[in-house]
């Protein structure tokens, strides 16, 4: 009978997610938590939960460790050269390319003068996201011209790593960066001027068998990834288990191989105190 009839139903859709919404939380690296970003934000972008410190970005580093305003730029138009002419997946001009126009760098090295609490330094600052912060021919002369500044003016210098190591694209044009850049901070030690190093996470290959691991204080953020080869790497190759949070900041303080972990918040005042004892 027609009073009976049934009417199509409609399924219902459902629900669209906003844009806004989605951007609005983020999973913590560390403990897998959901956390609200703008919290995380005003936090210096530290997970509320755990302590874990997000990556923050070059502009960001320098504001949180220098007097605002005061940060002068050296030699922000050194770039890298393909003398290897090298080719994977994509030719190393064309990778380089791609990373100027993401981060608007030239290379994955800022260095330049500052003031901390009213004194001199000069600062070197790697960008993770520019190729992993690999550290080729470019990011091994700037920190050596940043040394000589550094002598020059009787300044104390600032390291601060986010690193991969040494890039791969560059060969041994890549590794020679390691001695280039010891050489030269073993010129601040017989000046009597301080080098402080700030292992971000994470720092890794190169850098740590090298420069990082240099400083006359060796500073991590908490929770940071500090190494050589990766643990997996490790694991596969000495065919065992590693230990519980091997390769953190944690782990390395307590076995000796950093001098201490300090908050993000509490950084720039921590390397004001040091840089002041000398």
């Amino acid at each position: 009978m027609a009073w009976f009839k049934k009417g199509k139903t409609e399924e219902a859709e459902p629900p669209k997610r906003s844009k806004t919404a989605e951007g609005m939380w983020l999973k913590c690296n560390h403990c897998r938590e959901i956390v609200y970003r703008k919290e995380v934000d005003r936090n210096n972008k530290v997970c509320p939960k755990c302590d874990y410190h997000f990556p923050i970005s070059v502009i960001e580093r320098i504001n949180l460790l220098v007097d605002l305003g005061t940060f002068k730029e050296w030699d922000p138009e050194l770039e890298p050269q393909d003398p290897l002419q090298f080719q994977d997946t994509r030719s190393y001009k064309d990778r380089i390319k791609a990373q100027q126009e993401k981060t608007g760098r030239k290379d994955a090295m800022v260095i330049g003068q500052g003031v901390i609490n009213g004194r001199k330094v000069a600062l070197c600052v790697f960008d993770f996201g520019f190729m992993g912060g690999s550290m080729g021919s470019v990011v091994g002369e700037k920190i050596c011209r940043a040394v000589d500044r550094a002598l020059e003016a009787r300044m104390p210098l600032i390291l601060v790593t986010a690193s991969g190591g040494a890039r791969m694209q560059e060969g041994i044009l890549s590794l020679m960066q390691m001695a280039k850049t010891s050489a030269a901070v073993a010129k601040l030690g017989e000046a009597k001027l301080p080098f402080i190093s700030i292992l971000a996470d994470p720092t890794f290959g190169g850098v740590t068998a090298s420069i990082a691991m240099l400083g006359d204080v060796i500073i991590a953020e908490p929770k940071a990834l500090i190494g050589f080869a990766g643990p997996r790497v490790i694991e596969q190759t000495i065919k065992q288990q590693l230990p519980d949070q091997f390769q953190r900041a944690e782990f390395l303080l307590d076995h000796g191989m950093i001098d201490m972990i300090v908050e993000r918040k509490q950084l720039k005042e921590a390397v004001s105190t040091l840089v002041g004892h000398f």
